[in-house]
């Protein structure tokens, strides 16, 4: 059988019969009705990968090409720098707020404080100083001739309160100055020691986490997809157990750079109280001085909150929706494809639901990694911390519900006063920064509704 020489040979001018025509009997199919609708599943995002995201030619079967490989690896590296670079600011102005002890006592001064400064401004403001140069120095009171203050044994003046000028380091904010993630960037660039360059502290480090998470993530998950396929296990459940697994695993194996990154922020900017160079000399210092790469990834104060902040975050983002969808639109399958704009109000309402669930414990885990352990020394941080540390998770926030206060910016007040209900509770000091991760999925929601939806998370990451 010989072949044709052309293709020519083999073209039919017959076309193919179409016909779009119903039948004059034929009915129309019954609607589905609600309960023919399949239950909504724990169904995740689609495993986004940085570098096979950029170019899926990458992942043809056939080899890969070097050079494409290569530009598609330094432009997912200018892209996930340039993204940390936006975002790093609002971060660092967020992670110090969470760090910032603020207690509940700052900013109250009794009766004998409040009586010495009206005498000094009477003082001050008396035109005859012929009185007061002939008067009795034993019968002029306390205010002209104070008591000594109280030191400790290497003869630096006791702290009273941690709002006082004359005791506070150089380096450390004023408590309780700034009540919001915009305020606190703007105190931080004008700060002495610190300056508009601070507002970038641990960039790189940030960088190479959100790189090395967002590559190790999808490979994880996969792999554990692909040992799970050997069993039988019912569908939600694993669809539910493998993502929260993924990322819990990348949490902890990245744990690390995060204990780096959270430590290269709060520590002053300021080089003659600065702690650590770079986050090659933090994780070699750490190492050295609090137990070891064990300390690094198994001691409590560690391994307890990446194991709450890692598990819950994915646990929340994938759990809730589904949940809230049939709650919120019953007998209707709510997704991207069908629906994008109930799609987005589910995503919205169940990020705002996930964050006010995991942001206390992200709080938690930010003070509990800027404590030190081992012979290491106390870090100088930039704003102020709390003296004595804290014993863990449950612990922080024992304390930090019951002996802190919420009504920022602090102001003077005397203890008879008027005391507001956010100064009793440091409720609010576990939410520092909700409004700016709620503003960013509002601005979301309302992207995805303009643009019709997409998978990109983008500024929700926030």
């Amino acid at each position: 059988m010989s072949s044709p020489s052309s293709l020519r040979d083999l073209y039919s001018t017959n076309p193919p019969s179409w016909s779009f025509t119903t039948p004059p009997n034929s009915t129309r199919p019954p609607p589905p009705s609600p309960s023919s609708i399949p239950p909504h599943t724990f169904s995740s995002r689609p495993i986004q990968n940085s570098v096979f995201e950029l170019s899926p030619g990458l992942a043809e079967p056939g080899g890969l090409d070097m050079g494409l490989l290569l530009k598609t690896l330094v432009a997912s590296a200018v892209l996930e720098y340039t993204t940390s670079v936006i975002a790093m600011p609002w971060e660092v102005g967020k992670c110090l707020l969470q760090v910032q002890w603020v207690p509940r006592d700052a900013g109250q001064m009794d009766d004998v404080e409040l009586a010495t400064e009206e005498v000094t401004e009477e003082l001050s403001d008396d035109e005859s100083g012929e009185e007061s140069y002939f008067a009795d120095p034993l019968n002029s009171g306390p205010s002209r001739y104070p008591v000594p203050r109280p030191a400790d044994e290497r003869g630096y003046v006791v702290r009273k309160d941690v709002m006082e000028e004359s005791t506070r380091p150089d380096y450390v904010i004023p408590v309780g100055s700034v009540d919001g993630v915009w305020a606190m960037m703007k105190t931080l660039g004008r700060f002495r020691g610190e300056g508009w360059l601070a507002l970038w502290k641990g960039l790189l480090t940030e960088c190479i986490t959100d790189m090395l998470s967002s590559t190790m993530q999808p490979l994880i998950h996969n792999a554990l997809q692909s040992l799970a396929s050997s069993y039988i296990f019912p569908g939600t459940f694993t669809s539910l157990l493998i993502p929260v697994a993924s990322h819990l695993i990348t949490g902890f194996i990245l744990s690390p750079l995060d204990l780096v990154r959270t430590r290269l922020i709060v520590q002053s900017f300021d080089p003659q109280h600065r702690t650590y160079t770079g986050p090659i000399d933090a994780l070699r210092k750490i190492i050295r001085d609090e137990g070891g790469l064990r300390g690094l990834y198994l001691h409590p104060h560690l391994l307890i909150p990446t194991v709450l902040d890692s598990a819950m975050r994915p646990l929340m983002s994938l759990g809730i929706p589904p949940v809230l969808a049939a709650r919120l639109f019953p007998g209707m399958l709510v997704s991207m494809e069908n629906s994008p704009v109930a799609w987005g109000v589910v995503e919205f309402t169940s990020s705002c639901i996930g964050l006010l669930a995991t942001l206390p414990f992200e709080t938690v885990r930010r003070r509990l990694q800027v404590q030190v352990r081992g012979r290491a020394q106390p870090l100088k941080t930039c704003v102020e911390k709390r003296p004595v540390p804290y014993n863990g998770v449950v612990d922080a926030l024992w304390h930090i519900l019951t002996e802190e206060r919420s009504d920022l910016p602090v102001r003077h007040q005397r203890k008879d006063e008027h005391v507001s209900m956010w100064r009793k509770t440091g409720l609010g000091q576990l939410y520092r920064g909700l409004g700016v991760r709620l503003g960013a999925g509002a601005i979301v929601f309302f992207l995805g509704i303009l643009t019709g939806g997409g998978d990109e998370t983008g500024w929700a990451e926030l």
